[in-house]
């Protein structure tokens, strides 16, 4: 799968409508076939920074979520909201789900 976390700086005016601003391109980026999750997180400790992360099936699902009509819509509705270029970290990771951790196993 391809596995991206992206951080986003938020203008301070926008931070609380920030999963406003990017609704519709969540809600399209989910719709995707070859999209695996696409989840927000804010920051406890940096209230203008939220965490994208997200997962493509394959580089073919990767590839056409970027050339679809929404991620470039997405781009220009979330660029004026933001206070810098996000940092991001875009890789290759084996399998499509998220595995267990084992040094914190739950028994039933």
């Amino acid at each position: 799968m391809i596995f991206i976390v992206v951080k986003f700086e938020v203008r301070e005016e926008l931070q609380n409508d920030w999963l406003d601003i990017t609704g519709e391109f969540t809600r399209a980026t989910r719709s995707e076939p070859g999209n695996l999750w696409f989840e927000w997180s804010r920051s406890t400790d940096h209230r203008a920074e939220y965490v994208l992360m997200e997962a493509f099936r394959d580089s073919a699902a990767g590839v056409e979520h970027v050339r679809s009509e929404h991620f470039r819509h997405g781009l220009e509705v979330m660029r004026p909201a933001l206070a810098e270029t996000p940092r991001i970290i875009h890789t290759d990771v084996p399998g499509t789900e998220w595995s267990r951790m084992g040094e914190l196993e739950i028994s039933a």
